[in-house]
């Protein structure tokens, strides 16, 4: 069409235009413009949300409504008081006959007196941590270990590694645990990395990496987390932290391995990082990380390796006699893998490390402030200031056990963690949920409650990690679980337990087992989210017959 024809056209258009609102005020013209604006304005919001999904955000208006109806919100309320005052109590159970300071002592106490009461603190609680009844949590204990840390950390508790300058042994340190942790992961000569407070921290500096390096490198506006919905829930939490969309594709019904298919398919023009757990929390298995990083090169997007579980395990796996596939950096497309060294590599509580293939992934981890009147402040983590005691005792853990010490003590877990499963499988009445590969066995039941397995072995002195979606339970093996008979009591307990419970697998489950199995079947996934942050409020209550000073709240 011609210039000429086009004019026309629009003169046409603006004589019918005008003929046809002649007849319209001036004021209702534009009321009825502005609120067809505000109304698109409203609209192109809510579709392009970057945290959430159209259909996840109307389920949560939908919800919110049916919240605000009298009846159903006095119901909500009254149960949100009933779980209130029920994990308050539970959780003052065992301290309810000492007295709580509310206030700071007037004067201070003596070394003796602080050491006595805070070995009375210490001893509180029922659970016999030390036997091996734990799943996960506490992975070892070895005496010897415990009397090095704590004197290494007693040496270096005052430091921070904020000030290299000022504590270059820390420094050393910590790019020495790095170095040797580039090492076990077969880093080329450009890996890099930093410690870092645990787990949650290291996915967290992962996606922050991605998103800012989609974002500064790659010009990508709003950046996605791409994941297996078995993918740790520290994912989510960055996600509401840096405001991402993230994007969970189905797992393997029954090998509960990633479905690279599906991830695949979900991929589009903003995703900024895809994930592979090596092993998965839930269920011990290992997810394709060959397949994931192969369609991180086809489409020229990073990978990242959640190893922070067991990668002080499958570090070693080959060497101990279980040969893996390669999960590591000898994957062309894997560019960073997270792992504790406060799990399986035997280091006390508050430390990981997190590798990157490269330095261009790490820079855009660090963050850098340069207008602050207080200086230009540059830090490698979340946190500034950073406990130098970790970094040393770290150090010290990794320096004791050395290469040989991990092959061993990997070769004994993953030998008990095989006997385990292999007992599992043999009970009647329990599905092992599909092939873990190291550190967790997860079981599920078609015939009764799941959970009512893990409630009766808990009188027994186990305490198992409960799981939803499908509802199953897990034991993560520790080194603790190595020790003499104590895996054989785990299965005989099991066996015991499971023929007690088949004897009436229809009764109605009690205790955490109702909690669990309602938690799971609530579709408004908030009120769960109410019910698991008065769980968290209660962690801060105190409840005492005696009052130490001050006045209880």
């Amino acid at each position: 069409m011609s210039v000429p024809n086009m004019i026309e056209m629009a003169s046409l258009l603006k004589i019918y235009v005008d003929y046809r609102l002649k007849e319209h005020s001036p004021l209702k013209l534009v009321l009825i413009s502005a609120g067809v604006a505000y109304s698109a304005a409203c609209l192109q919001n809510f579709l392009r949300d970057p945290e959430l999904s159209v259909v996840e955000r109307a389920k949560r208006y939908i919800f919110s409504w049916i919240r605000i109806i009298p009846l159903v919100k006095k119901k909500v309320e009254e149960e949100r008081l009933k779980a209130k005052t029920l994990m308050e109590e539970d959780m003052n159970k065992c301290t309810k006959s000492l007295g709580v300071y509310y206030q700071l002592p007037k004067k201070g106490r003596s070394v003796d007196e602080v050491a006595k009461e805070a070995s009375e603190y210490l001893e509180l609680g029922d659970c016999d941590w030390k036997a091996g009844g734990l799943s996960g949590c506490v992975y070892n204990v070895d005496p010897e270990v415990t009397t090095l840390v704590t004197q290494v950390y007693g040496m270096s508790a005052w430091t921070n590694p904020l000030h290299p300058d000022v504590f270059p042994g820390i420094r050393k340190m910590e790019a020495e645990i790095v170095q040797m942790a580039i090492d076990m992961f077969h880093g080329g000569s450009d890996a890099c990395g930093t410690m870092t407070s645990g787990g949650s921290e290291s996915l967290l500096l992962a996606v922050k990496a991605y998103r800012d390096y989609a974002r500064n490198v790659k010009g990508i506006r709003n950046p996605e987390i791409l994941m297996p919905a078995s993918g740790h829930a520290a994912f989510d939490k960055a996600s509401q932290l840096y405001r991402m969309r993230l994007v969970r594709i189905p797992v393997d019904p029954k090998t509960h391995k990633a479905d690279v298919k599906a991830m695949e398919k979900a991929i589009n023009k903003n995703t900024c990082m895809l994930l592979a757990s090596a092993p998965g929390f839930p269920h011990g298995v290992i997810d394709p990380v060959g397949e994931i990083a192969a369609l991180g090169r086809k489409y020229d997007i990073p990978v990242h390796v959640d190893a922070c579980l067991g990668g002080f395990v499958i570090a070693f796996m080959e060497e101990a006699g279980y040969p893996l596939p390669l999960f590591d950096f000898r994957v062309d497309g894997v560019t960073s893998i997270s792992a504790d060294t406060h799990k399986y590599g035997y280091a006390p509580k508050g430390s990981s490390i997190i590798l990157y293939s490269h330095p261009k992934y790490r820079q855009q981890q660090f963050f850098v402030a340069t207008e602050w009147p207080g200086g230009i402040y540059a830090s490698p983590t979340l946190a500034g200031s950073r406990p130098g005691g970790l970094i040393a005792a770290c150090w010290a853990s990794m320096m004791y056990y050395g290469r040989n010490g991990y092959v061993e003590a990997t070769k004994k877990i993953t030998e008990t963690h095989r006997f385990i499963e292999r007992g599992l499988r043999q009970i009647n009445g329990l599905r092992v949920m599909g092939h873990p590969e190291a550190c967790c066995v997860a079981v599920d039941s078609v015939d009764f409650n799941i959970y009512r397995v893990s409630d009766a072995m808990a009188k027994k002195g186990w305490s198992l990690s409960p799981l939803q979606f499908p509802a199953s339970i897990h034991l993560t093996v520790t080194y603790l679980h190595t020790r003499e008979g104590v895996a054989e009591r785990f299965i005989y307990d099991m066996r015991d337990t499971v023929a007690e419970i088949m004897k009436s697998p229809k009764a109605e489950a009690e205790g955490a087992a109702v909690i669990y199995g309602m938690a799971q079947s609530i579709p408004d996934r908030s009120m769960v989210s109410d019910i698991a942050s008065v769980f968290l409020e209660s962690i801060y209550n105190l409840k005492t017959d005696i009052v130490s000073n001050g006045y209880p709240k």
